[in-house]
């Protein structure tokens, strides 16, 4: 009877333990997976009038639930705060600081009125222990302006159709697909923005289109001088220059494979206080693009032309236009592993055309309008050697996730110029007669990425640049030293 008691006492301790381990994995599993904002001013970007609000963690610390404001009521302070060293250059005629203390601060307040919503977005970026000689210009430095300012309208079933719609007009920043052509910039201490319209209409699951008309919004001051003094002036529109475009955006076509078809028009003209190279240009492109998954490939394929014309600079009395006919093309394929760390491995391959002859009346280099590069170049602020302009750049990048708040990431890539005449853009260096080749060099970059919490987050990285024989042998290029980057910053949300 003892022995029957005993075996019955193990099985209950068997059955609870079971029960209890059940319950766990049905927490685990029943856990909400938030998409990880950006390391930057993003509270305004968080919310969807069409999608909703629960793709992003609402702020552990956060001022409305504080201040007790009504729902009809958002609003945020954001503040980063990087710090940015680079031992080495690689920049012709540069010999200022090699570190930086990048602040970033940000207000958001926007209003919900039935449908619609009236909102601003109030941003201080400033450049700290820069000197006359850095690189310091506007992407780094913009002190206490409205980089928003809108009304907005939505309704998530229009006409009872599925359909939902958005119009926003006003002061507004732009994020499309893979955002290398337009984009709210997250690692840049300064960000893109625009005054227009835009009109966005979706149906759920299945497509979405994104069309918009804009003057592009001028970053006041723009001289190093003014900058580094801290001078305010408020920004204004570039109202002799449009940009507009259409973006659709298709959901699933076939095996979990989303596509993205678009057309750009950028008209760009002089005024009294900004001379321009008047670029004409149209700029059509495609993507398709699986996203990554355990135990599956993924992929991204983009492929972009660029026509119409261009000056050669921006003298106000030249008056040539040359023909402009550029490419670009993206290419990566990956595969993640369904074992701890998520390890996911990717190879990754870009080509941006160049000018192949600079003594003729054509241009080929491309261009990449107001888009980023952080995610597949390495960081910028003081360093960013590489930009989506004349370069051909195979690599491969290992991503690693040891716990769902840490990130690491290695990347490593080789640079050539896509054309050996044209120049190296972001360093400013070129030889026109070809002779130095068009190996750049190699770069490695390691980032590690810590979530505190939904409020408080770190990241910090390192990037060396290999030079190559370009880097080391064109006219005005620095001494052959190779180049150390290192950063580290916090960003709070509340």
């Amino acid at each position: 009877m003892r022995e029957t008691q005993t075996s019955s006492l193990h099985l209950g301790h068997v059955v609870i333990l079971g029960v209890a381990l059940t319950a766990l994995d049905a927490a685990e599993a029943a856990e909400k997976k938030y998409t990880k904002p950006a390391l930057t001013a993003y509270a305004s970007q968080m919310p969807d009038a069409l999608l909703g609000s629960d793709k992003y963690e609402k702020p552990v610390w956060n001022l409305h639930d504080a201040l007790n404001l009504p729902k009809w009521l958002d609003l945020s302070v954001e503040q980063r705060t990087r710090y940015e060293t680079m031992d080495g250059r690689f920049r012709t005629n540069r010999s200022g600081s090699d570190q930086q203390i990048a602040l970033q601060t940000d207000l958001w307040l926007q209003a919900h009125m039935g449908k619609f919503r009236l909102g601003v977005e109030f941003m201080d970026s400033r450049a700290l222990d820069a000197d006359s000689g850095s690189a310091v210009n506007n992407t780094q430095a913009n002190n206490a302006d409205f980089i928003q300012g809108y009304l907005a309208w939505a309704d998530q079933n229009l006409f009872y159709s599925g359909i939902g719609a958005e119009v926003i007009a006003g002061r507004q920043t732009l994020n499309f697909g893979s955002r290398r052509l337009v984009a709210r910039n997250a690692f840049r201490n300064t960000v893109n923005n625009f005054t227009g319209v835009r009109v966005r209409l979706l149906d759920y699951d299945k497509w979405q289109f994104n069309g918009f008309v804009s003057m592009p919004v001028i970053r006041y001051p723009t001289g190093a001088t003014d900058i580094l003094d801290e001078t305010h002036e408020f920004d204004e529109e570039d109202t002799h220059t449009w940009f507009s475009g259409g973006f659709l955006e298709l959901y699933d076509l076939a095996w979990g494979v989303n596509g993205e078809v678009y057309l750009y028009h950028l008209d760009e003209g002089d005024s009294i206080r900004n001379q321009t190279r008047n670029r004409r240009y149209f700029t059509p492109g495609m993507r398709l693009y699986i996203k990554p998954k355990k135990s599956q490939f993924d992929f991204d394929v983009e492929s972009i032309g660029q026509l119409g014309t261009v000056r050669s600079n921006t003298a106000v009395n030249n008056a040539t236009d040359l023909n402009h006919a550029a490419w670009f093309q993206h290419l990566d394929f990956g595969y993640t592993l369904d074992m701890p760390w998520s390890p996911h491995l990717g190879f990754e391959y870009d080509y941006a055309s160049g000018d192949n002859n600079p003594n003729d009346n054509k241009d080929q280099r491309f261009d990449t309008l107001y888009g980023v590069r952080r995610g597949e170049f390495g960081p910028t602020g003081i360093y960013g050697p590489f930009a989506r302009s004349n370069i051909n750049t195979p690599g491969y990048r290992i991503k690693l996730a040891p716990r769902s708040d840490v990130k690491l990431e290695f990347g490593h890539r080789a640079y050539w110029l896509a054309s050996a005449k044209d120049s190296w853009t972001t360093a400013g260096l070129q030889d026109k007669t070809g002779n130095s080749g068009s190996y750049v060099g190699q770069q490695v970059e390691v980032v590690a990425r810590w979530d505190v919490n939904s409020s408080l987050n770190f990241e910090t990285g390192w990037a060396h640049l290999f030079k190559g024989r370009f880097a080391k042998t064109a006219a005005n290029a620095p001494d052959g030293k190779d180049i150390d980057y290192f950063y580290v910053m916090s960003m709070l949300r509340f």
